[in-house]
C-alpha cells in the first residue's frame, strides 16, 4: 500500500547545540486519545503533505486506510515525535509519527483477513457522492492491496511518514526514520520502500538525500536497502 507522503524536512547537517529537542518514542497505540491524535495528524498531512480536512465529510476514513492497521497490527514499529514546549501528557503533543511493518505481504495477506472486510461491509460503494475525496477513498478501500514481489524479493519493508509543520525541521523526519529503520533492521528486513507523490518535490528531495532510489519509471515508489546492524 502507499499513501502521499508529507513535505518533510530535508535538514540534515546540524551541530550540537542546534540538535532537535523534540523527542521520538514508541505511539502510545494503547492509549485513545494518542490514537485519536494520529488520525488527526494523517488527515491533517492527507492532501499531498498538506491539510485535506476540508475534503472529506468523514474525518477518520483516510486513516483507516493508511495508519489504523499498522497501530493495530505491527504497534512495534510505530514510532511517535513530540512536541518539547507542550504537556507530554497531552496527546496533541505529538506533532509526527512513522509506521511500517517488516514484512508487506504478511501484513498484506493479515489486512485481507482482518482488516478490509471491517471496512468494506463499513463503507460500501456509493456511500459518498461519486467523484468526491471520500468516495475515492471508499474506493481505494474496495480496491487490491498487494505489493508487487518483485519489489519485495529486495524491499519486504515498507513504511508511511507523516508530520505536521510544527514537526518539520530540526531533522525530525530523519531521526524518525532512524528509529524505524533501526527496529526493521532488528526484525530481519534487509529493504524498505515506500510510496511517494511525486508531484511532492520536498519529499522526493528528502528521500534520495537519505539513500532511497526509484523503483518504478515514475519515481513514485523508492527503495532503501537497509545494512544489516552492528
Amino acid at each position: 500500500m502507499t499513501s502521499p507522503l508529507p513535505d518533510v524536512d530535508q535538514s540534515t547537517t546540524r551541530t550540537p547545540s542546534q540538535a532537535s529537542p523534540f523527542a521520538i518514542r514508541p505511539a502510545r497505540t494503547d492509549d485513545p486519545a494518542e490514537v485519536a491524535r494520529l488520525y488527526e495528524i494523517c488527515l491533517l498531512t492527507g492532501s499531498d503533505g498538506g491539510d485535506a480536512t476540508a475534503r472529506t465529510t468523514e474525518p477518520r476514513l483516510l486513516g483507516e486506510i493508511y495508519l489504523g492497521a499498522y497501530l493495530r497490527f505491527a504497534p512495534e514499529l510505530a514510532f511517535v515525535v513530540v512536541d518539547p514546549e507542550a504537556d507530554a501528557d497531552d496527546a496533541a503533543s505529538v506533532v509526527g509519527y512513522v509506521i511500517g511493518t517488516a514484512d508487506t505481504a504478511a501484513f498484506e495477506a493479515t489486512l485481507d483477513r482482518e482488516w478490509w472486510p471491517e471496512l468494506r461491509a463499513r463503507y460500501p460503494l456509493g456511500t459518498f457522492p461519486e467523484g468526491s475525496y471520500d468516495a475515492n477513498l471508499v474506493a481505494n478501500i474496495h480496491g487490491e492491496h498487494h505489493s508487487d514481489p518483485a519489489t519485495l524479493d529486495r524491499f519486504p519493508a515498507h513504511l508511511h511518514i507523516d508530520l505536521v509543520p510544527r514537526g518539520q525541521g530540526g531533522g525530525n523526519g530523519r531521526r524518525l526514520l532512524t528509529t524505524l529503520f533501526d527496529a526493521l533492521r532488528a526484525a530481519g528486513a534487509p529493504g524498505v520502500h515506500l510510496g511517494v507523490s511525486t508531484t511532492n518535490t520536498q519529499a522526493t528531495g528528502f528521500y534520495a538525500h537519505i539513500g532511497f532510489q526509484k523503483l518504478s519509471d515514475d519515481g513514485a515508489l523508492l527503495g532503501l536497502v537497509l545494512s544489516p546492524p552492528a
